[in-house]
């Protein structure tokens, strides 16, 4: 095995998943706790509190107790470096989290256990389902009054469609939730609550010892005993090629909050989890051991750094080994880029990067020239695919409160734009920009972000347009007549891609008879690639 694939063997990068409110960003602070990257994990629900999640740097997250954008953190453990990215769980940015899925080789979806697979949970699936990324699956505050283990087994089985194989399971609930019993080795972990420093003090039992955990926790072992007696002999075993095919779910339960449970979701995403594989490019597929090196930009962030007004364009690496000051080429615009200012992150604290191989997730601060989707390599021109940005149906205009500053409105716009935060749409005729997103929070934080990052105060008022369709054609000839003849309609978006504004359905319906010619798409990935919808 070359040096290069021992290292790729060595990463496992993830995406944490859930619903609003599951505990998501609590568990990523304590997956980080028990690995030994942080001594003390920030608490998400003490908004108002001096210290606030580690993942949640933004300062509208710090207000509001919620994650708008997504973070990266890297550490190492058990000889696994681990390379984990939190998502946003409000639906409002699920273009974020769609982006930061392609970047990621497994999903660790989390559930609460009082309310079960909810409506942002699903939509994440498909996503995950589409590209088939292995999925493991965390229930979490067992320590509250929850829903019974079997019955919220049989809702993911029932709503995802795919079977659940526990390897952990719970004693108790609530008041008298007293543990988790390891289905993997046949040992259970006592609960202890604790919710800020790490304890290696638990306490294991041997699971074996079936008389002295029933005489010691009476009921409830006996109930979890009978329901995993019934799990065993109903349910699948844990098939590890089913898994990484993303037809599988091994479950685990426990409390975030706590730090309980969490020893076992780490183990499990090094021992199960897949290394870096195969990734496709337009040309052909790149295998992550490649000596050349390859990466594609998925997330693009402005002013992470309140200080020093940076900008940090996040690549997931595809192939070979990465170091600073190599030549790489960018394949849209085939520019050359030697890039030496580059960080690995442990959420706001920053390591420069000596070395990175297939699999890592790098920052390269950037005062331009790279946008979402960018495929950067080494020698050969490749272009991955599969980033896609998808067609805004709320829109809102932008109106400046000091005409004054217009220059830092424009600045901020297309900073913002380029990172994916909003869309931005330039029109043909006129000059009033537009605000283009999916839900109408990622409005406010933008408005939120201007003013504080920017010093720019805005008025966001309506507008009269429905939807939005990127246009191409054939014909440029045809393309150019459509451009002139529907002017009003026209804008151009970060990428400068043309971009049809709609007022109706019956609109885009009427407009699609008249120009036949035309082709107008629900996705695009840059520019020079469009999806058709």
């Amino acid at each position: 095995m070359s040096p290069i694939a021992q290292e790729v063997a060595r990463r496992r990068t993830f995406a944490i998943i859930s619903h609003p409110d599951a505990g998501k960003t609590t568990l990523t602070e304590k997956l980080l706790l028990f690995a030994g990257a942080i001594q003390i994990a920030g608490s998400v629900k003490a908004r108002k509190a001096s210290r606030h999640a580690t993942s949640d740097w933004m300062e509208i997250e710090k207000q509001r107790g919620i994650s708008v954008a997504s973070s990266v953190m890297q550490m190492e453990y058990r000889d696994c470096v681990i390379n984990l990215l939190d998502t946003p769980g409000h639906q409002d940015f699920s273009e974020d989290t769609y982006r930061v899925l392609t970047a990621v080789d497994a999903a660790l979806m989390v559930i609460d256990a009082a309310n079960g697979v909810e409506a942002q949970t699903l939509r994440l699936i498909e996503v995950c389902r589409a590209r088939n990324t292995p999925i493991l699956t965390f229930i979490n505050k067992l320590d509250r009054e929850v829903r019974e283990p079997l019955d919220l087994l049989d809702e993911i089985e029932r709503t995802l469609g795919m079977p659940c194989a526990p390897l952990a399971w719970p004693i108790g609930q609530g008041k008298r939730f007293h543990g988790i019993y390891n289905l993997r080795n046949d040992s259970m972990r006592v609960f202890r609550p604790g919710e800020d420093r790490r304890s290696d003090a638990d306490e294991i039992l041997d699971g074996t010892d079936t008389a002295a955990l029933a005489e010691r926790f009476g009921a409830e072992y006996a109930t979890a005993s009978q329901e995993m007696e019934l799990v065993r002999a109903a349910m699948p075993a844990f098939d590890r090629d089913e898994f990484l095919a993303g037809r599988q779910t091994p479950v685990f339960f426990g409390s975030a909050i706590n730090n309980f449970g969490v020893q076992e979701v780490l183990d499990a995403l090094v021992d199960l989890a897949p290394p870096p594989g195969p990734r496709q490019s337009l040309s052909r597929c790149v295998r992550p051991e490649e000596e050349k090196f390859s990466g594609v930009v998925f997330k693009i962030q402005a002013n992470m750094d309140p200080n020093h007004r940076d900008r940090i364009a996040f690549m997931r690496l595809c192939s070979g080994r990465f170091e600073p000051g190599m030549r790489l080429k960018i394949r849209r615009t085939g520019k050359e880029l030697r890039p030496t200012n580059v960080v690995t992150f442990l959420s706001q604290r920053r390591d420069r990067v000596e070395e990175a191989f297939a699999g890592d997730v790098i920052g390269i601060t950037t005062h331009g020239g790279l946008q979402l989707g960018d495929t950067l390599s080494e020698g050969e021109p490749l272009q991955y695919t599969g980033l896609p940005f998808f067609a805004p149906e709320l829109f809102r205009t932008v109106e400046l409160a000091d005409p004054m500053k217009s220059k830092q409105l424009n600045k901020g716009l297309k900073e913002l734009g380029e990172e994916g935060a909003i869309q931005v749409f330039r029109p043909l005729m006129g000059s009033l920009m537009l605000l283009g997103a999916i839900g109408v929070l990622q409005f406010e934080v933008v408005a939120h972000r201007l003013k504080t990052e920017y010093g720019v105060e805005v008025r966001l008022g309506n507008a009269n347009y429905a939807g939005a369709r990127w246009i191409t054609c054939a014909d440029p000839v045809e393309l150019n007549r459509f451009v002139h003849a529907n002017g009003a309609k026209i804008f151009l978006d970060a990428a400068e891609a043309h971009t049809y504004l709609m007022t109706s359905r019956f609109d885009l319906d009427l407009t699609r008879e008249r120009w036949p010619k035309i082709e107008f798409h629900l996705m695009r990935e840059h520019a020079g690639l469009m999806l058709q919808g």
